[in-house]
């Protein structure tokens, strides 16, 4: 089995739950299940955030012109329901199913078109930063797949590859080890340690060492905070840390 981990960075009006996000930076929409056949897609996601931002979520999945996951630019025709199976102040949860078009495209059709039946997808949506992660044979086509992805996002999104990786062996660090952290990710915390951003004082703020990578400061935040999650995941779990790994980091 593969591990494919890539992230799509949505133009301002190209996606309502990105617009929506970005008008919310605190606020998350992560999958809790995701599944598609040949004409269907149906998934369940959790959103956090403050009530407004649950509200603009819920509307932009609910009354948008066209489902929140279809790539294509204008209402496709396809036929969507979204229900709120729970809600409470800082979370809440929707069911969403989808019915597409000859002309509908979406990342899980893309991808069983190319990787086979059987994927499986995790998302993660933070601002206008969407990653996806799928588990597939391997036997596909992965270059078919992000050739197809690319025509089908047009100008509305920029593509990053995260990580490809057996998911029998894990991603090598530079020691040899399991990094557990995408390549993107491990050189913007490099860059944070080397540029100061974490001396108190800061040396450098985000916007300064956005600039000096060439990245949107999105972007290098949704790094650096994914980043952090790792590390701070790993710490509470009790696995050590290597401080020379850090420190080269």
């Amino acid at each position: 089995m593969r591990e494919l981990v890539f992230a799509l960075e949505y133009e301002a009006g190209c996606n309502r739950v990105a617009d929506a996000l970005a008008d919310h930076s605190d606020a998350r929409v992560r999958s809790l299940s995701l599944h598609a056949t040949a004409d269907q897609l149906w998934r369940v996601d959790h959103a956090t955030g403050t009530p407004d931002a649950l509200d603009a979520i819920e509307d932009a999945f609910r009354n948008s012109d066209y489902y929140a996951d279809c790539l294509a630019t204008e209402d496709c025709g396809a036929t969507q329901t979204t229900r709120v199976l729970d809600r409470t102040d800082d979370t809440l949860i929707l069911y969403s199913d989808w019915e597409r078009t000859p002309t509908c495209a979406s990342v899980p059709h893309i991808a069983r078109d190319h990787l086979g039946d059987g994927v499986l997808f995790e998302t993660r949506h933070e601002g206008r930063h969407y990653t996806w992660r799928l588990i597939h044979s391997g036997e596909g086509d992965v270059a078919a797949f992000f050739d197809s992805l690319g025509v089908a996002v047009g100008e509305c999104a920029q593509m990053e590859m995260l990580r490809t990786a057996d998911t029998t062996t894990g991603a090598g660090g530079r020691d040899g080890k399991p990094s557990g952290l995408p390549p993107a990710q491990e050189a913007a915390l490099q860059a944070a340690v080397e540029h100061g951003y974490y001396e108190s004082p800061r040396e450098v703020d985000v916007g300064e060492l956005a600039e000096h990578l060439d990245v949107p400061r999105s972007t290098l935040t949704y790094r650096l905070r994914r980043a952090e999650e790792h590390l701070a995941k790993q710490h509470i779990a009790g696995e050590p840390v290597a401080e020379e790994r850090l420190a080269s980091h």
